[in-house]
């Protein structure tokens, strides 16, 4: 069954990690790095995009919200409503920080920060 974009419902993890991440206006910022799932509610708790560095030096990780990342098949990558910006200001830390205690910590400050789920 299709989206409201008319994509499908499902997706295999590893068709998302190495994804291009978009901003609105079209400049890459990024590649989804993992994808955190939550096992007890079935359901994705977050994904992590890596913006910045040269191979992997100088990355900066951080938590977006699943639900903001749209595929956009003219881009060939997801397009998040962000700008450059507000990517930059975004919370960050390692992979191995937002994925700490199940990634709570990095999900609440992701949803609080993007004001979406």
């Amino acid at each position: 069954m299709p989206t409201a974009t008319g994509h499908t419902t499902a997706i295999r993890a590893s068709r998302v990690i190495g994804t291009t991440v978009y901003n609105p206006t079209g400049d890459k910022i990024g590649e989804v790095e993992d994808v955190i799932l939550d096992k007890t509610s079935d359901t994705i708790k977050f994904a992590v995009v890596g913006f910045g560095g040269i191979l992997g030096v100088g990355e900066k990780y951080h938590a977006v919200p699943w639900a903001s990342l749209n595929y956009e098949d003219s881009q060939g990558g997801y397009v998040v409503p962000y700008s450059k910006e507000q990517l930059e200001a975004a919370p960050q830390d390692s992979i191995h920080e937002l994925t700490k205690d199940d990634g709570m910590r990095a999900q609440t400050s992701a949803v609080s920060y993007y004001g979406a789920l």
